[in-house]
């Protein structure tokens, strides 16, 4: 259950052609309403019409921010400078998402808001020293902007305080560009600018390998509908894929992936700096009653949580995702809307 001794509310930034609403619970987005071809706008995002069911635990990671380490800690243990530390197993046998009580069940504190031609707001959370089993305080702030008609961009940063610590932050909203309530997302196509993903095993957790999807029911490096072959993959998608050091760049960040709706002609193309992205199809989803009454089942929505790798605190070849005092933890995002 969440903490109401302070207010979970919610918040709307809206340029005129695009209108998101996010709260402070989490900093969790749970409405994005953009237009589709002959001007038809729908609410493309899962979730909830009021705050309570996600108070309630009821939402699979709907829109929030992850962290303080997102995906999955292997058997919820990692050693770092010579100490191990334990996490909570709450995707037993590994700690997925921050533990039991990580940064999507948390109040955060609304520091800025801006209205406008380009309006953002800034929220703020002070993670404790020893939250959820994770070493030193860290301060991270999330700004959440509409920088076109039809473009968000979100920045985060955490700051540790005392102590080197993992850090690696993601934003878990399930896409259906169809609208929310349209069915499952077998016949959008997708583009991944990855050629390869980090192979996992039986507990979802990466092995260690890096490997090529060139041949496989993974390959998304050309556009593809993502019911094609999801058939081979077992309940579903649910991997990291590595970006290309050789992606198109758009400010800074690299583009991740191009998701496209064939019925609405809804595109949504991903920029981030971030080494990978979880493409997740919502194979655990089942029967979540959302939105107008809506009922989500499998496959109602699909995740591109850009991310350092899953388990990278224990896969000293991945990337690392330590952040040590002195340092800071930046990840941007872009999701730029257009109709094709």
């Amino acid at each position: 259950m969440a903490d109401r001794s302070e207010k979970a509310q919610l918040f709307e930034l809206s340029n005129g052609s695009m209108q998101v609403k996010i709260s402070n619970y989490g900093a969790t987005i749970t409405s994005l309403t953009v237009p589709g071809k002959d001007g038809q706008s729908a609410d493309v995002v899962l979730g909830f019409d009021t705050l309570e069911p996600y108070l309630n635990g009821e939402a699979p990671y709907f829109g929030c921010i992850v962290g303080r380490v997102a995906n999955r800690v292997k058997n919820g243990k990692f050693t770092l400078d010579g100490t191990e530390y334990s996490l909570p197993l709450n995707k037993p046998p590994n700690s997925l998402h921050g533990g039991h009580k990580g940064f999507d069940k948390r109040i955060w504190e609304v520091v800025e808001r801006r209205e406008g031609g380009c309006p953002s707001i800034t929220f703020k959370y002070h993670s404790q020293d020893g939250e959820e089993g994770y070493p030193g305080a860290v301060a991270v702030t999330a700004t959440y902007a509409l920088t076109s008609p039809t473009t968000m961009r979100l920045d985060m940063e955490a700051v540790p305080a005392n102590k080197a610590t993992p850090i690696n932050l993601a934003q878990h909203t399930y896409w259906n560009l169809a609208g929310h309530n349209s069915g499952t997302i077998l016949d959008h196509s997708i583009q991944l600018f990855a050629s390869h993903i980090t192979p996992v095993d039986e507990n979802t957790v990466p092995t260690g390998e890096i490997v090529p999807v060139k041949g496989t029911p993974f390959d998304f490096t050309t556009e593809k509908r993502i019911g094609a072959s999801i058939h081979e993959v077992g309940i579903g998608y649910d991997h990291n894929y590595v970006i290309d050091s050789g992606a198109e760049e758009k400010s800074g960040l690299k583009h991740v992936a191009k998701l496209k709706d064939p019925s609405s002609s809804r595109v949504l193309n991903l920029w981030s700096d971030a080494p990978g992205v979880q493409f997740y199809t919502g194979n655990y989803v089942n029967g979540v009653v959302g939105k107008g009454g809506a009922v989500y089942n499998k496959h109602a929505g699909v995740c591109l949580e850009t991310q350092g790798f899953p388990n990278a605190i224990n896969q000293p070849n991945f990337p690392s995702i330590v952040v040590r005092p002195g340092e800071k933890y930046r990840h941007s995002m872009l999701f730029e809307f257009s109709l094709e």
